[in-house]
């Protein structure tokens, strides 16, 4: 018995010394997928409640509930009124989190419903919330009115080096979760803010080496600056995407002057109508694409752009990610959170008047950079999708 005794006393004492020699172990496993306090924690740090602001969430039962719950008590602690939470899948039962102001939207039309959430300050939508739902294509048009805020929290965004969604798993998960706890929120407001500075009054120039060479100026086009700060002292709101802040960080977006794109955008191999497209050239006068040229595929190019009309024809907005902790390292074979990583570019078509431009309509598609040149004046910001100038901005 006493050996027993002993035997159990000296494997207490190993676990003890292993745990203490393997902290990255044990930092590993605290911060494990999902730490719920720590992502509503940061939320609410991220949008720096004023006393008595309303506040609603948007979510999906059974999609991040716990944070629904967390994110509610934490309102009232931070000084703000929490109204409710809209559930987003019209054909659940009735929740727990339901509020009468929540019960009192439901049957309104969208103009009663827009009306309605008028009285909104800021709105945290969740993951499995999207414009598609009624709730949340309501308060973009709250937002369009020029009143309040939301959170994009959604969570997504995981793309294959083609361009094509991919499903979010538990590593996506984790390492989300890490980017959005960790993000040095600061230090990339100060990089995307010297970044507006620069391409106010100079030429923006993006090469790739499959042969994109495309120019534009940007002048006093709205440039959204995806910094993390949701506050409401986030400084001037220019257009519907300035009021929708989204939660990982990391983009600035523009739409530049349409009159000044000139130029070529060469894909790298990519879907189309639903076909594999290669050796895709798209040139561009004036924001328009005037040829359409591809070693296989063009037909579907062609029928895609068809479908969209004059909207998909035109070139919609230049983005490019800051955020070093979303950068594509050698060894990921997929782009991380809609391109948000540092020296990522987007190159996008279609409707951008959200953004602040001149083109209306109902398409829209993200085209991926991942090895992208971007000069500024003589100045290059990134090349072959390596962010340079970090440090002078900081």
């Amino acid at each position: 018995m006493k050996k027993l005794v002993l035997s159990s006393f000296i494997l207490l004492i190993l676990m003890c010394w292993l745990s203490c020699q393997n902290k990255e172990v044990s930092t590993i496993q605290i911060k494990s997928f999902p730490d719920w306090e720590a992502i509503a924690n940061k939320i609410m740090e991220r949008v720096d409640l004023v006393e008595g602001e309303r506040v609603i969430l948007m979510a999906q039962p059974g999609n991040f509930d716990s944070l629904v719950f967390l994110l509610s008590e934490k309102i009232y602690k931070n000084g703000g009124i929490y109204l409710g939470t809209f559930s987003v899948d019209s054909s659940s039962k009735p929740v727990a989190w339901e509020t009468d102001f929540v019960k009192k939207a439901k049957g309104k039309n969208m103009g009663d419903l827009i009306n309605y959430l008028m009285e909104i300050d800021l709105g945290i939508m969740l993951p499995g919330a999207n414009p598609s739902h009624t709730e949340y294509a309501a308060m973009q048009e709250v937002l369009k009115s020029d009143k309040g805020r939301t959170i994009h929290f959604h969570w997504s965004g995981a793309y294959d080096i083609l361009g094509e969604s991919l499903e979010i798993d538990s590593v996506i998960n984790e390492y989300y979760q890490k980017v959005f706890l960790e993000t040095d929120y600061l230090k990339l407001g100060r990089v995307q803010r010297s970044f507006e500075e620069a391409i106010r009054n100079e030429w923006v120039r993006v090469t790739t080496p499959l042969g994109t060479n495309i120019k534009f100026n940007v002048g006093n086009r709205p440039v959204t600056k995806q910094d993390g700060d949701a506050s409401s002292e986030r400084g001037e709101l220019r257009n519907l995407i300035d009021r929708e802040i989204e939660l990982p960080a990391g983009a600035i977006r523009v739409a530049p002057e349409e009159e000044t794109i000139e130029g070529t955008i060469a894909f790298p191999n990519s879907m189309w109508n639903g076909q594999n497209v290669e050796g895709l050239v798209l040139t561009f006068r004036s924001g328009k694409v005037v040829t359409i040229k591809a070693t296989l595929g063009v037909e579907a190019v062609k029928a895609e752009l068809g479908l969209a009309g004059e909207t998909g024809r035109s070139f919609r907005e230049f983005a490019l990610g800051f955020n070093p902790l979303l950068s594509i390292s050698k060894d990921m074979h997929w782009i991380p959170y809609y391109g948000y990583g540092a020296g990522v570019v987007r190159l996008s078509l279609g409707d951008n008047s959200e953004l602040g431009g001149r083109i209306k309509g109902d398409y829209v598609r993200w085209n991926f950079f991942t090895d992208a040149t971007v000069i500024v004046g003589e100045d290059v910001w990134v090349e072959d999708g390596k962010l340079l100038k970090v440090k002078r901005s900081i």
